[in-house]
Formats: C-alpha cells, structure tokens, sequence
C-alpha cells in the first residue's frame, strides 16, 4: 500500500477525543494523501465526534476499570482480550505507518496490539498526572509527548517531548470572529458574554451554581452562553430565554470563545490549554472527582501566575457571588488576566507533535 496511513485513539471525553482529532488535522494539512483510521469505545462520543471531523472510526468493546466491586469489572477481562483481538485486526488490515494514542481506556488495546506486532507507537499525555492507559502503555511506546514538565515519575525520562497540549486549528485565531459569533449565537452586541463550560459531558455543581444565580447575572445584565451538557440538558432547557442560552453541546467552540467576555470552566487539560490560547479572562471550578485531583493542580497553577481565578467547589457558596462580581466589575482585573493566561500559551503544541510522529517515520527507513 503507497501513501502515509496513521491510525489514532483516545476517547471517553472531549479531553482525550479533541487533541486527537488536532493531530491528524495537522498530518493531513502536511500529508493530504494519507490515510487515516480513528479507533474508539463502541458507546462514546468519540463515535459521533471523530466523523463529524471527517474521519473513520472503529468502536471495540472497552470500557474503563470502576473504582467499586462491578459485574462491569468482572467483564473488564474479556472486553479487554476482545478488543486486543480486534484491534490486532484492524492494525494488520490498515497496515499504519504509526499508531497515536491521546489516552482514555480506548486507546489501550490499540497501541498494546501495534507494539505487539512492533509498530512504532506515540502517546499524548495532557495532564500533569498521568492516567493509567498512558502508564500502561509508556515502556512499550517509542515517543511520549507531554504538556507538563517533571512527566519522568511517570515514564522512561528518554521517551519524553515537552511539546504542550494540542489545539483545534479553528481555536488558533478567534478575536476576529466576534462579529461571526455574536450572529450565530443570535447574541446582543450592547451587552457582555458569560460563557459556562462544565466539560463535554456537563458538571452537576456548576449547573447547580447557575440556576441558583440567575438572578445575579440579570443583575449585572449579562448574556449566558451555558454548555450544560447531555446528561442534564432535559433538566434545564426550559430555563432557555433571550439572555440565557441554555445548550447541550457547543460544536463550534471557537464561536463561543470569539463571543464571550468572561469564561467559568473546569480545569482539565484540554480546557487550560485551550483557554490559555484563547486570553479571555476565566474562573475555573476545577472538579474534584479526578484521579490525583489534577484539575486542582493545573487551576492552581495559573492562579498563581496571575492567570486565572479558581474556585473549589467546597468554597462556592461562601466565595462565588463576591468573586463573580469583583471580575465582572472590575475591567482592569480582566485585563490583567487576559494578558497573563496568554503568555502560558503553546500555539505550536500540534505541530511540534506532528514533528514527532515524522520523526519516528523518519527512523523507520
């Protein structure tokens, strides 16, 4: 077979399933004519995400490891055996050049099965913590790129890229879609934006925290772009006016980002980096049901650069009112923000992870 092929994974959550999608964007910018082959969970998003992207996908029969006794734990074996099989499959059917993992349970039996047949494989790691696919399949990889330094109490130091977290190319440049945006959105031009984005799949407390505060982003005649997520979109689509806009799933992030004035987010990895680019002034929330609370540790990490405000979930009702206030109020806070969390930015992060994989292909001739 003539012509690059590359098959990627990651999935379970936009975090995992986004950064993927950006580094094949960037290898068929660079490779027009190449193949690609994505490899997902049968039942997540990535199977409706990855194609409206423009590209295949294949789901297995995987799903993570819960932390209580399960009969989905006692399945867990066999899924896994299952999807190694397949993806042993798909692999000698594809014939791709390298495998690209970006983490989540999916990508284990993918990059497992290529180096098994010993072909080149490099994983993405976006958090500061490393999640426990990434870990599993580290000593086996021949490149890990990672968006955080001190990653070697994690992986083999000699296998490490610093290279950041990669970005949808629609987020590199947004301050000229404002108009754009405004429109899309049906947005008012005389009033600012408030932007809530509780993860792909939405957040309970921070769905929580606005319908207790309507009233005060009435008060302070805000409009609200609020991202509630699938699993609560039921409960809270009849809040939806004029001024509040109450949304499933934002597919075009860039718009969003473009038309908004002030951001409440949570603090994963693809979120920060995202954001960071994006230099608009934020409050994370970072939630604190995630393995070695690393939300915490990424929100606290712009916080004291300056970039950020964070609020923890257990401070909300004594802190939120006064410090949603004091930021929307004070415009030279916002810019000072806004200045600082963009000087944390890595606009290159996809490139240079692309370079990666090029260089991996490069030691194969």
């Amino acid at each position: 077979m003539s012509g690059k092929r590359y098959m990627i994974s990651g999935g379970g959550t936009g975090g995992h399933i986004y950064p993927a999608i950006a580094i094949a964007e960037e290898l068929q910018s660079r490779h027009p004519d190449a193949k690609f082959l994505f490899v997902g969970a049968k039942d997540k998003m990535e199977m409706t995400k990855v194609p409206e992207a423009g590209f295949k996908i294949e789901g297995l029969w995987i799903s993570g490891i819960q932390r209580k006794l399960s009969l989905a734990n006692l399945m867990f074996p066999f899924k896994l055996i299952s999807s190694i099989l397949k993806s042993k499959r798909l692999l000698k059917s594809f014939k791709p050049n390298v495998v690209i993992g970006t983490g989540g349970f999916a990508s284990g039996p993918l990059l497992k099965a290529a180096s098994s047949l010993n072909i080149p494989t490099l994983i993405q790691e976006q958090n500061a913590y490393a999640g426990i696919t990434n870990k599993w399949l580290a000593k086996e990889a021949n490149t890990i790129c990672v968006a955080y330094e001190g990653m070697d109490k994690f992986f083999p130091k000699d296998k490490i890229v610093l290279t950041g977290n990669p970005i949808r190319k629609d987020l590199l440049e947004v301050s000229s879609k404002k108009e754009e945006a405004i429109k899309y959105f049906d947005l008012d031009h005389e009033k600012k934006t408030l932007l809530i984005i509780g993860g792909s799949l939405g957040s309970q407390r921070i769905n929580e925290l606005i319908v207790d505060h309507i009233s005060l982003f009435e008060d302070e005649n805000l409009q609200v772009l609020w991202q509630c997520g699938k699993l609560y979109y039921d409960r809270y689509k009849h809040l939806s006016t004029a001024n509040l806009k109450v949304l499933e799933f934002i597919s075009k992030m860039d718009l969003a980002y473009a038309a908004s004035d002030v951001i409440i987010s949570r603090a994963g990895a693809g979120a920060v980096s995202e954001l960071s680019l994006v230099g608009k002034p934020v409050i994370f929330i970072p939630s604190p049901n995630v393995a070695e609370d690393h939300q915490t540790k990424n929100a606290k990490s712009l916080e004291d650069k300056q970039a950020a405000i964070m609020l923890k979930e257990s401070d909300l009702d004594n802190k939120f009112v006064a410090t949603f206030r004091g930021l929307i109020r004070d415009t030279d806070l916002q810019k000072e923000l806004s200045k600082h969390i963009v000087q944390l930015a890595k606009p290159l992060a996809t490139k240079s992870i692309v370079d990666e994989v090029e260089h991996i292909e490069s030691q194969l001739k």
